[in-house]
């Protein structure tokens, strides 16, 4: 990172949404999820946030499933004149209930909960970009947005194409909440950075201080043995530090840390916090906060990351640690969608529930033709499906952008090719997933491209999914007019199971 900032004053703020001022701080209430402490005085807890609030630390982060975390910011409002900016989030089991009654009993229960009459920001979390429900989600946050209960739909853990796809099909989207740290460079390293501010979308970064593990008590530690053993934040953020090269890297990173802090007088997590606040995207940071008696002392060791900045030779210590790293795999938000799965539990178990389709697999099993339809009223029209198994093959037939929800903009993705691909791809997986298969056994697709200008970002879109999948599958792409004026790419793909380990030879040409 080679930017670096003016000297700061006593304490920084931003504005998110056009017209929300917050700190550049953030306390997030995860910690009452669960994982930490066994049982939350909500009595206390509210009391805890006066004194943050007195610190200028007047706003606080928290979800559905952060345990009485709502509650908490209630009983605050209830007792306390003091004004606060108060986020929360809505993480949906995708179920397929894609109802504005379901939508809005959240949202109300929210509301309830918070002891508020508006939202000021909803963020909502994608868990399959295959899954269609989100797309319905988002509509109807959108329509409670207009109702006056939301003022700002935020989303987290959205990587750049899917981000991009949301702006494109006509969504406004205030806040990307994603995973940042002085380890885990994937915001900067990949195109989210440049999307978040293309579009004016705040990145509010968490992770910053990798659950506590950036700090004085782990320099020079070794490493836990028994992940087990320790609370939720430090197990998942224990997974980081081994998917980003493990431990010995991780230590150089925090010796390079302790030396910038040693010479500003100054904590290992006020360097780290530092850094992080230094990236142009990222609005604020989200520090986990307890909400004890402790919380004033703990955030005024924080806020020392107001107190100075970081020069040239101290970002160059930083970079030359962070050379023995490696890269954390994928983008933004992969870590709840993909392996490696870089959660507490190291899978999904804490989040979703997965539920066996006994009738596919008995039919899998008969040998028997399996089709899948979307309930588009022209398949039986025209005499055809979205996908077909036969054995262990699976043809999709060609898929289009097609929005699922009643929008001034019917195609997902507006006018951007790339996000039409990236959409369609999306639909291919939905489909490839209800006859048990994926992505990663297509062994070929053909793209139609309706103008020869797209045909390089609808292939940057194509490369990038099969990247994240880990295979290349064989490719024509052509030009030629689609039917639907909205419509500007359409993708078709066979997929052959049970090919799972790749060998990739080269015959060494440039072509």
């Amino acid at each position: 990172m080679d930017h670096i900032p003016e000297p700061l004053g006593s304490f920084d703020r931003t504005t998110i949404g056009g017209d929300v001022s917050i700190p550049r701080m953030i306390s997030g209430l995860w910690q009452l999820a669960g994982g930490h402490d066994k049982k939350v005085d909500v009595d206390a807890a509210a009391r805890a946030i006066e004194g943050l609030v007195d610190l200028g630390l007047d706003c606080f982060d928290m979800a559905d499933h952060y345990g009485d975390a709502e509650l908490v910011v209630g009983r605050f409002g209830a007792v306390s004149s003091r004004n606060m900016v108060a986020f929360t989030k809505w993480c949906p089991p995708e179920t397929g209930n894609k109802s504005f009654e379901a939508a809005e009993q959240a949202i109300d229960l929210a509301l309830q909960r918070m002891g508020q009459k508006q939202i000021t920001l909803m963020q909502y979390h994608i868990w399959d970009y295959s899954d269609d429900t989100y797309w319905h989600n988002f509509a109807h946050l959108r329509a409670m947005q207009r109702q006056g209960k939301i003022k700002h739909i935020g989303v987290t853990n959205v990587d750049a194409a899917h981000l991009e796809l949301l702006i494109n099909t006509g969504f406004e989207i205030a806040t990307n909440q994603v995973s940042c740290s002085v380890l885990d460079q994937r915001l900067v390293r990949g195109r989210l950075a440049s999307v978040c501010e293309k579009y004016k979308v705040g990145v509010l970064a968490y992770g910053t201080l990798l659950g506590g593990f950036l700090g004085e008590k782990w320099l020079g530690r070794p490493e836990p043995e028994d992940i087990n053993s320790l609370n939720w934040s430090l197990r998942k953020y224990l997974r980081f530090i081994r998917a980003a090269g493990g431990w010995e890297p991780f230590q150089g990173v925090l010796r390079a840390l302790s030396e910038i802090a040693q010479g500003h007088g100054v904590s290992i997590a006020a360097v780290a916090t530092r850094y992080v606040l230094d990236i142009p995207a990222v609005n604020a940071v989200i520090v986990g906060c307890r909400l004890t008696a402790e919380s004033s002392k703990y955030a005024t060791k924080n806020l020392e990351a107001f107190s100075f900045t970081l020069s040239a030779d101290e970002y160059a210590l930083i970079r030359k640690a962070q050379q023995a790293l490696l890269d954390i795999p994928g983008d933004c938000g992969d870590e709840y969608r993909r392996r490696p799965y870089l959660t507490a539990a190291g899978d999904l178990s804490h989040h979703i529930k997965y539920s066996r389709d006994d009738k596919l697999s008995g039919a899998i099993a008969e040998g028997r033709r399996i089709e899948y339809s979307t309930g588009s009223p022209w398949e039986p029209i025209a005499g055809y499906c979205r996908a077909v198994r036969t054995g262990n093959h699976i043809y999709v037939s060609g898929t289009t952008a097609n929005n699922p929800v009643k929008m001034s903009i019917p195609a997902l993705g507006g006018s951007s090719a790339r996000s039409q691909a990236v959409a369609i791809l999306d639909i291919i997986s939905q489909a490839l997933k209800a006859l048990g298969g994926t992505l990663s056994d297509v062994v070929r697709t053909r793209v139609i491209v309706r103008n020869e200008t797209d045909c390089e970002e609808v292939s940057r879109a194509h490369g990038w999914v099969f990247q994240c999948e880990g295979i290349r599958p064989s490719n024509m792409l052509f030009v030629a007019d689609l039917v639907g004026a909205e419509y500007l790419v359409e993708i078709e793909a066979e997929a052959r199971l049970g090919f799972s380990d790749v060998l990739r030879l080269s015959s060494g040409l440039n072509s």
